[in-house]
């Protein structure tokens, strides 16, 4: 068999509608129009001789051979953006102070700031985690240099990042989301992923209760797991001992949250500009 080297044009494309099960939404985050992302899967599927996706399946779903090659591509784009980054990189050094919810701290950054440190060993970045508006206080008034979060109604406009699906989350064997009314566990009022999730349940008809509420991650993981409640999160979040609800489990369909990083834009060249594009890059391409 003749070996056939694959773009990686294709294989960040396939990644792509690969994560977000849509060749529409894959367009939107590519800037690319639908057929042209069609295209491209077409010409990989050929390349290959294998089909990488379920036909006619709804979300988009990998094939066994999809699934393979989805998770060689991650590793291969990973390593690919980081020796660029590496060998293009400018020298850099200096403090960036970076401000997120601990959702997002946990879930999201973990890979991207160790692969950010091996390529600028010399830049300190100091992780402060809280909500979002506290943190976005704290960038108006200078103290944080970046703040990645949701882009809540009213308030400044970040630097679009993504769009982040949000789902009802329960116990993998819990019957919380059977109750009624529904117990949830929810962060403090004026939180976005609280706001969609009642007022989805008020349109439902589903009668809720708070209760659990918690600033913190850990404390709402820690009431789902224990089928005490119903809590609402990302995709990337739903690890092992949860599973996101469906229309099957009486639950109403939730929006999508846009993720954003609030930077200084006039320091583009400085230390946080870097680090700010080094993450925008990452997580457009990543889940």
């Amino acid at each position: 068999m003749a070996y056939r080297d694959i773009d990686l044009g294709l294989l960040r494309t396939f990644s792509v509608v690969a994560e977000t099960g849509s060749i529409t939404r894959a367009a939107a985050r590519l800037n690319l129009t639908q057929p042209a992302v069609s295209q491209q899967i077409g010409r990989l599927e050929d390349r290959l001789q294998k089909a990488l996706f379920e036909p006619r399946q709804r979300p988009k779903t990998l094939t066994d051979e999809g699934e393979l090659l989805h998770g060689y591509t991650k590793a291969m784009l990973r390593l690919h953006d980081e020796a660029l980054t590496r060998l293009s990189r400018p020298e850099v050094s200096g403090r960036v102070v970076l401000g997120t919810p601990d959702l997002y701290a946990e879930f999201f950054l973990p890979d991207i700031l160790a692969d950010f440190g091996r390529a600028y060993p010399t830049v300190q970045i100091d992780l402060r985690c809280a909500l979002s508006l506290p943190l976005l206080k704290d960038f108006e008034a200078g103290r944080i240099d970046l703040v990645m979060a949701t882009q809540m109604p009213g308030n400044i406009e970040g630097r679009f990042i993504r769009s982040e699906p949000l789902h009802f989350v329960t116990g993998e064997n819990s019957d919380a989301h059977k109750k009624t009314p529904l117990p949830l566990a929810m962060l403090p009022p004026g939180n976005l992923y609280r706001d969609h999730a009642l007022q989805a349940l008020e349109s439902h008809g589903r009668p809720w209760r708070i209760a659990c509420e918690s600033e913190s991650i850990s404390g709402l993981l820690a009431a789902v797991q224990a089928g005490l409640a119903v809590t609402v999160l990302t995709e990337p979040a739903v690890g092992p001992g949860l599973r996101t609800c469906t229309g099957f489990d009486g639950m109403p369909e939730l929006p999508s949250v846009d993720l954003v990083l609030y930077c200084d834009t006039d320091r583009q060249d400085s230390t946080s500009g870097h680090l700010a594009d080094y993450l925008i890059k990452r997580l457009t391409w990543e889940n």
